[in-house]
């Protein structure tokens, strides 16, 4: 009598556990068709879609942020150059889908462009910490300034990570922002519009 008892309440169990999988996968499946159809937002949103950024034309805001190994960045000081100003974080799989095209970007126009990628450290789990180990992990070699306070992406109206603006010469926005994960093609064509 035990023995059928035993037997029927984990057959009972198990059918639970398979019918809770199915019901999750269910829903995931849902998930990854809703945001393949909607294409109004790529990335990790942490605000509506629809704030604001800056606009083209808008005097960029001046910063100055530390790397990780203690470099001081001040985006007034590149002036005269053209600068690739993107927002990350290390939990954001869009921004780790766009770095190594970013990577092959400043490889070839790193003279010409200055690529930024200003980590949002404030939104990351354990801070510096998850940043340190991600650059260990994928030694990219372009600068990463940390933004600790979150004061910088507040500045340029970041909610959606990645977002990536492109400043010109004479430190101004020079188009609209994007939002979501960029190609080198894109990279490409945009500064090729830039003056």
């Amino acid at each position: 009598m035990i023995k059928k008892f035993l037997g029927t309440f984990v057959l009972l169990v198990l059918s639970g556990i398979v019918i809770f999988n199915f019901v999750e996968d269910q829903k995931e499946a849902e998930t990854e068709d809703y945001s393949q159809k909607n294409t109004s937002s790529e990335g990790g949103a942490i605000a509506p879609v629809e704030s604001a950024g800056l606009e083209p034309g808008e005097m960029a805001p001046n910063f100055t942020l530390q790397t990780l190994n203690g470099e001081e960045i001040q985006l007034s000081e590149l002036k005269g150059k053209k600068v690739l100003l993107n927002f990350w974080a290390t939990w954001c799989p869009p921004c780790k889908e766009e770095m190594p095209e970013m990577q092959t970007f400043h490889e070839t126009y790193g003279d010409e462009v200055e690529v930024l990628a200003v980590n949002m450290t404030k939104t990351e789990t354990s801070g510096q910490n998850d940043v340190k180990k991600f650059n260990e992990k994928f030694a990219y070699s372009y600068p990463m300034p940390l933004d600790i306070e979150g004061e910088i992406s507040a500045a340029y109206n970041v909610f959606t990570v990645p977002t990536t603006y492109f400043i010109g010469t004479d430190g101004r926005i020079a188009m609209p922002r994007k939002s979501g994960p960029m190609t080198y093609e894109f990279m490409e064509e945009s500064i090729s519009n830039m003056e």
